[in-house]
């Protein structure tokens, strides 16, 4: 298995030999709803668009998950597996394979990796987005992906999961509170999943952010100190920190999982 984190919450994932781009913004900037002033993300380069995309992941139906700008450059052939929000982006966009994929459904890639879509974040009014439990279906890796934390407790199920990514700190604003759950909420995913490996996300890399919000915002933690968290609670999972561009080969242990 091999990742590549290309900043924000965007990944290309290796696996079961398909290579699976997740919730890309790699061109332009982010804002939300074109508000520049409440928030904008800015890059000092443009990331290049890997090649030989196999599928497109999309978690949630937001700018900076299903970022118009960047689907709007990618191949409109490339599959997509999408919650129920984005996969309405994509489709307005004009992609001709779209799989939606509700809470517990799954979907099977060419006979070699499995999908299976987990509760993620609250998004809006009865909007619960998505996040992934992929299977290599020839050895039985698992990796499970979440962006915000929001970590559903039927994970529990899918024990024991090789690879997790989430977020490993906290960001919060004001009245609204945690946008970004880490620190107890990884510890938590640890506990459940016993993963060999851990990625944080949802950090900048080469990004600049500017706005509001980035004023009011509220960060606590760090990769560091969750390694002493992990070891204080007798956890043996290594946390890896990407360098955004570099491809990860991630050596694990193979044993059987069922998602």
């Amino acid at each position: 298995m091999h990742l590549t984190w290309l900043d924000s919450n965007s990944w290309l994932i290796e696996i079961g030999g398909k290579r699976i781009l997740v919730d890309p913004w790699l061109v332009g900037s982010l804002t939300f709803s074109n508000l520049d002033w409440l928030f904008k993300g800015t890059r000092n380069q443009e990331r290049p668009i890997p090649e030989n995309i196999d599928l497109i992941l999309l978690s949630q139906g937001l700018e900076d998950h299903a970022h118009p700008p960047t689907l709007e450059r990618l191949d409109r052939q490339i599959p997509v597996v999408a919650s129920p929000s984005a996969a309405k982006v994509v489709q307005k966009l004009g992609y001709i394979s779209v799989t939606t994929l509700t809470h517990g459904e799954t979907f099977t890639f060419n006979y070699q990796v499995e999908i299976k879509a987990t509760p993620g974040i609250l998004s809006g009014p009865n909007t619960v987005e998505n996040g992934y439990l992929l299977k290599e279906l020839a050895s039985g890796l698992t990796l499970y992906y979440d962006p915000h934390g929001t970590h559903h407790p039927q994970i529990k199920q899918a024990a024991p999961v090789d690879v997790v990514i989430a977020p490993l700190i906290d960001m919060s604003l004001p009245l609204v509170g945690p946008i970004i759950k880490g620190t107890n909420k990884a510890l938590d995913v640890a506990k459940w999943l016993q993963p060999q490996v851990m990625l944080p996300t949802a950090a900048g890399g080469d990004i600049i952010f500017d706005g509001l919000i980035m004023k009011l915002l509220t960060t606590v933690g760090s990769a560091e100190e969750f390694r002493a968290l992990l070891a204080k609670n007798n956890l043996t999972a290594q946390v890896i920190e990407p360098v955004p561009g570099d491809r990860i080969e991630l050596q694990l242990n193979k044993r059987a999982v069922a998602i």
